[in-house]
């Protein structure tokens, strides 16, 4: 059974296993070359990066293995970023990003943020994920961050 849920502390290093996976499919970039530009410490302490500043970090499950995940991280007091958002190949175009997306702009919303932000690497290699953020009505804005990233969009809440 698929499900969207809190990460859990032992599901920490699936994540990471989850975002070389496809940093891989999409970008033929290795564990070496993404643990160069990305130690992941945010993972690594999710309480401290996420959840004691108004942000939330979800995994997609399917049984025990996880396939998915994204996350709320804070900017600012009126703004925050959409995070870590991955799904694996195969359980691409069954609506869970769709769903997960929902769900962290309405965490985003009940935290009382005005604005989500978010990055992405390369347009032309993550067009489902461009499609979706269109879909959910995020804007083409400038540069927020010092980022690898050459896509950057806004929503408000």
């Amino acid at each position: 059974m698929i499900s969207i849920n809190l990460i859990q502390a032992y599901q920490k290093e699936d994540v990471k296993c989850l975002i070389f996976t496809i940093c891989e499919e999409l970008f033929q970039l290795y564990e070496d070359v993404i643990r160069e530009f990305d130690a992941m410490s945010d993972i690594d302490d999710v309480e401290s990066h996420y959840f004691d500043k108004r942000g939330t970090f979800l995994v997609v499950t399917d049984e025990e293995k996880v396939v998915g995940s994204g996350a709320i991280r804070r900017l600012d007091h009126n703004v925050c970023e959409l995070k870590r958002m991955w799904l694996l190949k195969d359980y691409r175009g069954q609506g869970l990003g769709m769903k997960m997306a929902q769900m962290l702009l309405d965490f985003a919303r009940s935290a009382g943020y005005k604005k989500v932000r978010l990055d992405l690497l390369n347009p032309q290699q993550q067009t489902q994920a461009l499609k979706l953020y269109q879909q959910l009505g995020f804007y083409v804005i400038a540069r927020y961050n010092d980022t690898p990233c050459t896509v950057f969009r806004e929503k408000v809440l």
